[in-house]
C-alpha cells in the first residue's frame, strides 16, 4: 500500500506529512512529526495517555488514523505552553506534585484543558467524570483533582 500525503494544522502550524493509510494518528505524531508528548499506554483507547484535540474534539489518537487528520486542526501537549510560559494547568500540576512517572500526564493535561474550555467552573464530580477515560497507575488522583480545581478557580478569577 502506498503512502498518502496529509495536510493538517498542528498546534497552530500548517504541516504536511506522509503516512501509511493504516497508521494511527498517534504514530504519525510521534514518528513523523517528532511530537512525543502523547504516549501509547494501551493502544485500544482505554487509558487516555494519547489524548489530543482533533478539530476541537478530545480523542484518543491511537484510535484515529493519521489520514483522518487531513484538513483537521490538532492540538497536542506540545502546544499547551506558549513560548517559555507554561499553561496554568501545567504550573499547578508541578505545584501540587500531581504527576509521577509522566506517562499519563500529557493526556490528562490535554483532557483537562478541553474540560476547562467547555466548563470553566466544574465540580469535583464533573472533573472526575471527565477524566474517567484517563488512567494513572501511580497516583490516587487526589493531587490531580485538587490541581485542576485550583487552576479553574485561578483562571476564573483572572478573567
Amino acid at each position: 500500500m502506498s503512502n498518502i500525503h496529509v495536510n493538517t494544522t498542528v498546534n497552530g502550524d500548517e504541516i504536511g506529512f506522509l503516512c501509511d493509510p493504516r497508521e494511527t494518528l498517534l504514530d504519525c505524531l510521534r514518528d513523523k512529526l517528532s511530537l512525543t508528548g502523547a504516549k501509547e499506554g494501551c493502544g485500544t483507547g482505554d487509558c487516555g495517555a494519547c489524548s489530543v484535540k482533533l478539530s476541537g474534539r478530545l480523542v484518543c489518537s491511537c484510535l484515529v488514523l493519521g489520514a483522518e487528520a487531513e484538513g483537521q486542526e490538532i492540538e497536542t501537549i506540545e502546544g499547551m505552553s506558549r513560548d517559555e510560559n507554561l499553561h496554568p494547568l501545567q504550573e499547578k500540576f508541578i505545584e501540587y506534585a500531581a504527576l509521577q512517572c509522566g506517562i499519563c500526564t500529557p493526556g490528562i493535561l490535554v483532557a483537562t484543558k478541553a474540560l476547562l474550555e467547555k466548563n470553566p467552573d466544574p465540580t469535583e464530580t464533573e472533573v472526575r467524570y471527565w477524566l474517567a477515560g484517563n488512567l494513572c497507575r501511580c497516583t490516587g488522583y487526589d493531587k490531580i483533582i485538587r490541581a485542576i480545581l485550583d487552576t479553574a478557580a485561578d483562571m476564573r478569577e483572572a478573567s
